[in-house]
């Protein structure tokens, strides 16, 4: 028992240097020195470390050593208990937080990347504290139920995060059993199915496929697929687009006008354009033969409504609709920027105040919604 003291801790040269009841100072080639403790547990000898002597000094290994000891004699493995107690310690942050580091590369857009990561933490709050291996099926709908009939679709998306980080979890081994997020099978029982009708009738495609869908988007050609990208970009109804005319556009203002008879509110809207809808705009303006930008196969006709939805389906879009993209956009905005709600309204030609607050928005606001159609164009391309 206690065969080393600090002096000869200090200066033992490479080899194992033992001090009692198991307890060895292992010293490498390059001099690192650190605690084992041996032991024979069901017939089968094993090793546990006990830590680096820059942070475990003598006397706590030994203490280490000690109880590690106490367990053996009681039939308990010292190492199989570290890691039920590692497991015990993981609260539902700890597992959140190590969620978003093993996912963080696969979101390109660095300040999408932040507001996962500052949701993970908002919305998770209530249950952060909570160790990962007995989070219930009450502990979600204490989060999601109280806006699950005003707010489906954010109440959803949490769920979602609150499954992702609980599967995460299960396959490294710091919970079991069914997860208590999932909605098929579980939730829909004790939840009331969405009304979508109250979101509208157009399925949205969810932001977070929003970037990789545009990837493909902007490799398919024609006039439908340029057509479908500058809606997306512009949160347009897909008739203000199909029916737009050169003469609606200001290049050098990079505003396209669209006319009061033209819009399903009957007033007049002014669309900030971006750079990549410029280009567009150039693209199509090549061998131009017609009043409507994007022409259709018949002269003097616009392109007809269904092609962009061929596109959608071309490219896998599912259930997803050309008008949807103004749903996406809009969560987009609601649920990843700072932008108000009166703003993304706005973008979207929705009406939001008196006819008087309305026409002097229209002027004053056009470059604050030009820096949202500019984010959401940069979130499109993942971050570039």
């Amino acid at each position: 028992m206690q065969k080393l003291n600090a002096q000869k801790v200090a200066r033992a040269g490479p080899g194992e240097y033992g001090d009692g009841i198991g307890l060895y100072l292992r010293v490498s080639p390059a001099l690192s020195r650190y605690w084992v403790y041996r032991f024979q547990i069901r017939g089968k000898r094993q090793e546990m470390g006990l830590g680096n002597l820059l942070e475990v000094g003598l006397a706590e290994a030994r203490e280490k050593a000690l109880e590690a000891r106490r367990l053996v004699k009681k039939g308990i493995n010292p190492i199989e208990q570290r890691k039920i107690s590692s497991v015990a310690a993981q609260t539902f942050g700890d597992a959140a937080d190590q969620y978003f580091e093993a996912k963080k590369g696969e979101y390109g857009n660095a300040k999408y990347r932040e507001m996962t990561r500052l949701a993970l933490v908002r919305d998770m709050e209530p249950i952060r504290a909570t160790p990962i291996a007995d989070i219930s099926t009450a502990d979600v709908l204490a989060i999601v139920a109280p806006i699950w009939s005003t707010k489906w679709k954010t109440a959803d998306r949490i769920r979602g995060k609150i499954e992702a980080v609980l599967d995460f979890a299960a396959a490294h081994g710091l919970r079991e059993g069914e997860n208590p997020a999932r909605w098929r099978g579980l939730l829909e029982h004790l939840l009331p199915r969405p009304d979508k009708s109250k979101a509208g009738h157009h399925a949205a495609m969810p932001y977070e496929q929003a970037p990789s869908f545009y990837a493909r988007l902007v490799q398919e050609p024609g006039v439908a697929a340029r057509a479908l990208e500058f809606t997306i970009l512009t949160a347009a109804r897909s008739g203000e687009v199909t029916g737009a005319r050169w003469g609606e556009i200001d290049r050098e203002a990079a505003v396209w006008t669209v006319p009061s008879h033209r819009m399903k509110g009957g007033r007049t809207h002014y669309v900030p354009l971006t750079p990549r809808c410029l280009e567009i705009l150039d693209e199509m303006s090549q061998g131009r033969q017609s009043e409507f930008i994007f022409p259709g196969r018949n002269p003097g006709k616009p392109l007809s409504h269904v092609a962009m939805a061929k596109v959608m389906d071309r490219l896998g879009a599912g259930e997803a609709t050309v008008h949807g993209w103004r749903s996406t956009f809009r969560d987009y905005c609601g649920d990843e920027t700072e932008h108000s709600r009166d703003l993304t309204e706005a973008s979207l030609a929705h009406k939001t105040g008196n006819d008087v607050e309305l026409a002097y928005r229209r002027r004053t606001a056009l470059a604050k919604r030009r820096a949202i159609m500019t984010e959401w164009a940069t979130y499109l391309r993942g971050g570039q």
